[in-house]
């Protein structure tokens, strides 16, 4: 569930319970244009501790759990790598180079877009994916991550 996705309930229940923005967010210790954004789903950040006071306020709650599709994180990811160039890598390529490290000249293009534009969330469900198809410790496929990071010189902050 995304903050949009929270703002919608969120007016739902202040509708429900008979609240107008501008008593909710006094309720809260919010601004009025602050509700009314996260309702409108234009909101980009309201911070934790903020988000659960109003959640509890309103007899809401957050379930944390995991997503449901990530069977086909490596299809994905291969396909991502794969845009720029004409040959497509292929989700067993992938899959042994994350779990065993060794990245052959043909898919080395490949594995640098990966680590350089595949989203983030993306990679995190291909290691998980990967090391359960290898049987291998996801903690090994991200060793050889920052190992290529580094080698390929990436530029993504989050292998620094």
């Amino acid at each position: 569930m995304n903050l949009r996705e929270i703002g919608l309930k969120v007016s739902d229940r202040r509708i429900a319970l008979g609240l107008s923005q501008d008593r909710l967010a006094k309720l809260c210790s919010l601004s009025r244009p602050t509700i009314h954004h996260l309702e409108a789903g234009t909101l980009n950040d309201l911070g934790a501790a903020k988000l659960f006071a109003l959640l509890s306020l309103l007899g809401l709650n957050v379930t944390i759990q995991e997503h449901e599709n990530k069977q086909d994180a490596l299809e994905m990811a291969s396909k991502t790598a794969s845009v720029s160039y004409k040959s497509n890598l292929k989700s067993t390529d992938l899959s042994h180079a994350l779990a065993y490290g060794d990245v052959p000249d043909n898919i080395y293009p490949h594995i640098a877009s990966f680590l350089d534009e595949a989203p983030l969330d993306l990679i995190i469900a291909a290691v998980e994916e990967a090391a359960h198809l290898n049987q291998v410790s996801p903690k090994a496929i991200w060793v050889n991550i920052y190992t290529w990071a580094s080698e390929m010189n990436s530029p993504r902050r989050a292998w620094s």
